[in-house]
């Protein structure tokens, strides 16, 4: 299983970037998902504001929101979320923030 190496510890991620213990994430796996699993150069006050949405929902509720929550919540747009994360909120954010694939993600 491939892995991203995070200061002295050692990540394991799936042949698709997410985490194999999303557990193990915090702030700066975060910063190194971005920039290996996601090419964004560096996360935003922007970036965060989806993340930490997206992570306290998951905590919360064991399931990552929907789309349609994840811009009603965050204030931006389907196409802001896109420009922030690339590859969408499902796959991108989900994976940035350290959660599971979100069940009917592509």
């Amino acid at each position: 299983m491939p892995t991203l190496k995070v200061n002295q510890r050692n990540i394991e991620i799936n042949e698709e970037g997410f985490l194999v213990n999303p557990e193990e994430w915090d702030q700066e796996l975060a910063e190194v998902l971005a920039q290996s699993q996601e090419d964004i150069e560096a996360l935003t006050k922007d970036h965060w504001k989806v993340i930490n949405y997206i992570r306290k929902y998951y905590l919360e509720k064991n399931i990552a929101p929907m789309v349609r929550k994840v811009c009603k919540n965050s204030g931006f747009n389907l196409k802001t979320i896109f420009k922030l994360f690339p590859s969408g909120p499902a796959k991108g954010a989900c994976k940035v923030a350290g959660l599971p694939k979100p069940d009917g993600c592509v």
